[in-house]
């Protein structure tokens, strides 16, 4: 069977394979794409984007976009329609570890979409050396005081420019500008190292949120994110994740903690993001939907 025929089976749009990136995409959304490579005459597990499957085996032939392959899969459920691939920019000032991770998820498949534009005000940061070298284009904003460079109303323009859908706070410590967030409603996320609206902010970032955790008692902490406004950690809550917090902790317990779910959680929130599972309650909360696996055909909110 070949790739276009194997797509067939679980859709009717045309499926091609990208070996950059190690997966199957349809009309640039990807279809499948595999959880360990390499891709060569070996037998991987695939997941089918917005599809329910209890199994599929795929087992590679050949690493082009003619190979044979062969499939068994029991279907539990339609394809849903590929959602068009999401464009997003990511905005650092530090290593980068939350947009290593978010771009990691959007190689293998988790998230369906690209990084196609990250903005520092820190160049040369961890972040900004990572863009660089896997290939995607960077911003310097905002310049230091006194030093010339590009304004907010700049910034926006070129993120329009590029049809960018999503910005991603990762570790980005600047108030983001009121042009920004009023020309992508709704669509301009940060994750904050404490459970909102405890610790937030103004001066509540790294080691200081933590230290302020484990200085108050608390027995709880873990990543929240939020939709983004003109103040710092006040925008509505779009997800969290606790941790425990004990009391011989010191700081860097809680923030190494803290740090591996924020890894897992920011790229389950893009990639739901990305495929559109989510509606709108009427006071502009978002909530995320999943399928239900015990009630064939139905989903539930998470």
């Amino acid at each position: 069977m070949t790739y276009s025929q194997l797509a067939s089976k679980f859709s009717t749009k045309e499926c091609i394979f990208h070996p950059k990136n190690e997966c199957l995409r349809t009309r640039g959304s990807v279809l499948l794409s595999p959880r360990s490579s390499p891709l060569h005459h070996s037998s991987i597990r695939f997941i089918i984007a917005n599809h329910t499957c209890r199994s599929l085996s795929i087992s590679i032939v050949a690493s082009n976009a003619a190979a044979e392959v062969s499939a068994n899969a029991e279907v539990v459920s339609d394809v849903a329609s590929a959602c068009p691939r999401k464009r997003l920019s990511v905005w650092v000032s530090g290593g980068g570890s939350n947009f290593k991770a978010l771009y990691r998820a959007t190689q293998d498949g988790r998230i369906n979409g690209d990084i196609t534009m990250v903005v520092s005000d820190k160049p040369g940061c961890g972040g900004w050396e990572f863009a660089r070298e896997v290939g995607i284009p960077t911003l310097h904003f905002p310049p230091k005081k006194g030093q010339e460079g590009l304004s907010a109303g700049d910034v926006v323009a070129l993120l329009k420019e590029a049809q960018v859908d999503y910005v991603l706070l990762a570790g980005f410590l600047k108030l983001v500008p009121s042009e920004v967030v009023s020309a992508f409603p709704r669509a301009v996320l940060n994750i904050h190292p404490a459970l909102l609206p405890a610790f937030g902010g103004k001066g509540y970032y790294g080691h200081h949120v933590h230290q302020a955790v484990v200085d108050s008692g608390a027995r709880v902490s873990g990543p929240t994110i939020h939709f983004v406004d003109e103040e710092y950690d006040k925008g509505k809550i779009v997800a969290q994740r606790a941790v425990p917090v004990y009391p011989t902790d010191g700081p860097e317990d809680v923030a190494r903690r803290v740090l591996e779910q924020e890894h897992k959680l920011f790229p389950e929130v893009v990639g739901m993001l990305c495929n559109e599972s989510y509606e709108w309650r009427e006071d502009s909360v978002i909530m995320f939907k999943q399928a239900d696996q015990e009630n064939e055909g139905s989903s539930r909110y998470i």
